[in-house]
């Protein structure tokens, strides 16, 4: 079989990537102790849907119910579902928009994947836990007497509206706010350790801090060895085969 080499290494790229997510795995950051694992608190992870797959009967499934990663899990599982978890859930918006029965309104107004359901049913809206939803950000600022400052400052969208109103920022959910880290870190005083613990952009400073426990809800605990898998195919040398 003859093989068109221009063609193969030029679409190697994007098969290598197919490749590097199908093989990719999470593992645990070497100063994260294995046998302190929270399985309550691991369950809402998305990066330890692995170790989650492999440990079924220690998922807690409310807390699943709110992981992104874990569709499969639960459409395999629909009666362990917890439905106010779900309604959080921006990967399960296409379950949810077939379960309209068994949404959960306040849940809802949190996800960032059901605007279009918010839009469309406003007086449904429960504003303050709409203020803390990234998506939201258009509806926030056109209703800006409904926002709610506390769970604004935990928006990852709202850093322009944060910085513009210091004064009332709310620091314990501003802690767990991943596009804050600037505001954090010239505040360190202010800093709610315990809030920061779920702040995947803190782990450097949950790590020289020594904060290890309770922190199983964070993505960044998990390396992932995809970028090494990658490099290591991309570094094949095909153009010197031949057919």
């Amino acid at each position: 079989m003859k093989f068109d080499y221009f063609l193969l290494t030029s679409m190697f790229p994007c098969v290598a990537n197919i490749i590097a997510d199908y093989a990719e795995e999470a593992y645990l950051l070497n100063w994260i102790n294995k046998n302190n694992i929270d399985w309550y608190e691991l369950s809402e992870n998305p990066s330890a849907i692995r170790l989650l797959e492999t440990n079924q009967n220690r998922i807690n499934w409310y807390c699943l119910s709110r992981n992104p990663s874990a569709m499969h899990l639960l459409v395999d599982n629909r009666d362990k579902i917890g439905w106010y978890g779900l309604s959080e859930n921006p990967s399960a918006i296409h379950l949810l928009e077939a379960n309209m029965d068994k949404i959960d309104l306040y849940g809802l107004s949190e996800n960032p994947s059901a605007i279009h359901l918010l839009k469309n049913n406003q007086d449904k809206i429960n504003w303050k836990l709409l203020s803390c939803n990234p998506s939201a950000i258009h509806l926030l600022e056109t209703n800006q007497n409904k926002i709610n400052c506390i769970w604004l400052s935990e928006n990852s969208s709202a850093i322009h509206l944060l910085e513009a109103n210091q004064d009332e920022i709310y620091w314990v959910y501003l802690s767990r706010n991943s596009s804050a880290m600037h505001l954090l870190e010239t505040n360190l005083g202010r800093i709610n350790w315990i809030a920061l613990l779920s702040n995947p952009s803190a782990i450097h400073l949950l790590r020289d801090n020594g904060l290890c426990k309770n922190i199983f809800t964070n993505p960044a605990i998990f390396r992932s060895n995809k970028k090494e898998i990658y490099r290591r195919m991309i570094e094949c040398d095909f153009t010197s085969r031949s057919a």
